[in-house]
């Protein structure tokens, strides 16, 4: 059964901060870390949101594009490192948010930042196997990084939603095919309790990020038997502006590839929803019968691959919610007091 996109949405707060902000307060040097991270500036959740609204908010808007009816909706999958409640499922609250029915199944999931490419993955099962109409599966995070942490830097905020369906005549974009790689590898944790995650410097890069993003694309690309050049655009998980063009660079794909949904130099890693809004970046732009590679990442560590190939149904729906570009413009920048109170890093008692 053919199985693809019906719809997205993606939802980015308009308040930010400029990483030299951030390197005035700690003494860092702003000029090293920007063209290091490749980071300039992040979003930040306003006083009033997190994961929960950002997924909302991300999913009103891919019923908004498509104009899709909810109460089709049979499953409801978030995937989060920053769930608001330890026990109490963020997806039940966006199923109300949006009008789903009750007969539906919702759960929570995480995987660092790959939690919302495996709600993909796991809607594609439920619609294909016939047991679902439609799923939504959202990547949203409010990131989390510790007062002068190298992660304080890029954790952003913000969050996708993508509404998987098999009806070929309302998809936007078919899922051809995808593969995963995954390993016990200890780059990046947070128990329990702990406020700020820790990670394992020396495994973030290799044996980290690069050895799963590579292996899950190369299976991909050896399972469909595709290359790189048989792709318009490639997009790969974004914790910094420096990872991804690696990444396509030891894969073979060029820079222009990469550019539509290299968003994380305005934006920041938005964790859970880094991949995806790099994809929803790029569905905004690309032509029918484009087809996009994309690899998402999450510490702990493991890859997910897709091969996507865009329909004549874009056009009828592309603009009719807003896009990526279009919610990283007109931001509200806060300086560091302002943005320590944004994230809670000041306790008022």
């Amino acid at each position: 059964m053919t199985v693809g996109i019906v719809s997205y949405g993606a939802y980015i707060p308009r308040h930010r901060i400029k990483t030299e902000e951030i390197a005035k307060i700690w003494g860092g040097d702003a000029e090293i870390l920007k063209n290091g991270l490749k980071v300039y500036e992040k979003s930040v959740p306003d006083v009033d949101e997190d994961a929960a609204t950002i997924a909302v908010s991300a999913a009103r808007n891919a019923f908004k594009r498509a104009g899709v009816d909810a109460q089709r909706i049979g499953a409801v999958y978030t995937g989060s490192e920053s769930h608001p409640y330890a026990v109490k499922p963020t997806s039940t609250i966006v199923a109300e948010a949006v009008g789903a029915a009750p007969h539906m199944t919702a759960a929570d999931f995480e995987f660092a930042c790959k939690a919302g490419s495996a709600a993909v993955q796991v809607c594609m099962g439920l619609v294909g196997s016939g047991m679902i109409d439609l799923g939504l599966a959202i990547g949203a995070d409010v990131s989390q990084g510790a007062p002068n942490d190298a992660l304080e830097y890029t954790a952003a905020a913000g969050g996708v939603a993508f509404i998987i369906g098999s009806k070929e005549s309302e998809l936007i974009a078919v899922i051809e095919d995808t593969y995963s790689f995954t390993t016990d590898t200890p780059d990046f944790w947070r128990r329990e309790s702990q406020h700020y995650p820790s990670h394992g410097g020396r495994f973030t890069g290799d044996p980290g990020y690069f050895r799963h993003i590579t292996s899950g694309a190369k299976g991909l690309l050896k399972k469909m038997g595709t290359a790189p050049e048989d792709y318009k655009y490639a997009v790969f998980h974004q914790p910094n502006g420096k990872f991804p063009e690696k990444a396509a660079q030891m894969l073979g794909f060029t820079n222009e590839q990469i550019k539509p949904g290299l968003v994380v130099p305005k934006l920041g890693n938005t964790y859970s929803g880094s991949c995806l809004m790099g994809i929803a970046a790029t569905l905004d732009v690309a032509k029918p019968g484009d087809r996009i590679f994309a690899t998402a990442y999450g510490s702990g560590a493991g890859a997910d691959a897709f091969s996507i190939r865009v329909t004549d149904k874009i056009e009828e729906v592309r603009d009719k919610a807003p896009s990526v570009q279009k919610l990283l413009s007109d931001p509200i920048y806060l300086d560091y007091g302002k943005y320590a109170h944004h994230k809670g890093k000041i306790n008022f008692g």
